[in-house]
């Protein structure tokens, strides 16, 4: 049986997760905080947010360690 969500879902997913990258990057993203802590912390947002973006286009499930 084939378990994939539809469409809808998954651009409600990337709806979602834009939202909350950018409430993210205006707390903690570039340019926040004292000397450099902003530009790192944007970047491990960053990193972060293109790997679920990807997770959510490809239907990659991270956690599945099966072989």
């Amino acid at each position: 049986m084939n378990n994939r969500p539809g469409c809808l879902s998954g651009l409600l997913k990337l709806f979602l997760l834009d939202t909350l990258f950018d409430w993210l990057q205006d707390r903690f993203g570039f340019g926040r905080g004292p000397s450099c802590m902003g530009c790192g912390c944007g970047f491990i947002l960053l990193i972060v947010f293109i790997a679920l973006s990807c997770s959510v286009v490809t239907g990659t499930d991270w956690f599945s360690f099966s072989f």
